[in-house]
């Protein structure tokens, strides 16, 4: 889920799946609130990619003085151990896969010591070990698309980034990215006929800059639209509307919320069964 900003203690009810443990290999700050974290190894060969640009992996991170041992017995641990010493789930995405190298990449954004996934990428070193389980991932660019719209803030850059690269050469379309400062701004690769645009906020309360931006773009007059939009609830549960009103329908669009501002993780995923944490109709 971009770096998503998802993150939730393991629970019962959800059964056990196959984890894979990597090697951080190296690091790289992208921006001063983004660094990729490369990893790779012998558990390379458990990971089964798939083709989403979307795709998505739980990451589990277990408190260090533990000296827990991956690929982590979930159930087990459940068993013995205090619920708040579980091990922690978060969710993110891969941002590239290299079979021929045997690594993939995650991006994390980073706001100093606030969380668990950001801080301890920021510090990761080549040798700690990376767990997670997946991926997951439903959405790719369809190239017979004649236009592609693509919105988000720092947690959906790189599902956007991915799915930027894997559009051909004469895809056409627009991207709008959300950033708090003109150095989060990145070097992407896009096709010459799609154009990208950075919005800064101002603020770090709610923003609509980007259902601003989307309803003000540019739209073409034809049907053949494909929609990815990702981020912060309630500016998804704007650009819903936007879309909503342009006429796209659900097969046309990818949105979700990666996060919701002013809530603790915890709060977020209780809210997603209820009806604020609701975006589709």
């Amino acid at each position: 889920m971009g770096c998503r900003m998802s993150e939730t203690t393991a629970r019962a009810a959800r059964p056990q799946r196959p984890q894979t443990v990597l090697t951080v290999e190296s690091t790289q700050w992208l921006s001063p609130h983004m660094v990729r974290v490369v990893a790779g190894g012998e558990g390379f060969a458990n990971f089964q990619t798939n083709p989403a640009t979307d795709k998505y992996v739980k990451m589990f991170f277990a408190k260090p003085h533990l000296g827990l041992t991956p690929p982590y017995d979930i159930e087990n641990l459940r068993a013995t151990l205090p619920q708040e010493d579980w091990p922690v789930v978060r969710t993110y995405t891969v941002r590239w896969v290299d079979a021929a190298t045997q690594t993939l990449a995650i991006d994390f954004v980073v706001h100093g010591d606030e969380g668990i996934a950001g801080p301890w990428a920021a510090s990761a070193s080549a040798g700690d070990h990376i767990v997670f389980a997946g991926p997951g991932g439903a959405y790719a660019p369809d190239p017979a698309v004649a236009w592609h719209v693509f919105a988000g803030d720092e947690s959906a850059i790189p599902a956007i980034a991915a799915a930027l690269e894997a559009l051909p050469g004469d895809a056409s379309g627009v991207a709008y990215i959300e950033v708090g400062a003109p150095d989060d701004i990145q070097d992407l690769t896009v096709p010459a006929g799609v154009s990208v645009h950075w919005l800064q906020r101002t603020a770090a309360e709610s923003t609509t800059l980007l259902a601003d931006a989307v309803e003000a773009g540019h739209w073409p007059g034809h049907t053949s639209i494909q929609a990815f939009m990702h981020g912060e609830r309630e500016a998804m549960k704007a650009l819903r509307l936007i879309l909503k009103q342009r006429g796209l329908t659900r097969e046309q669009i990818s949105l979700s919320g990666y996060w919701a501002r002013g809530r603790t993780e915890d709060t977020f995923q209780a809210e997603k069964r209820q009806p604020i944490g609701q975006i589709a109709d």
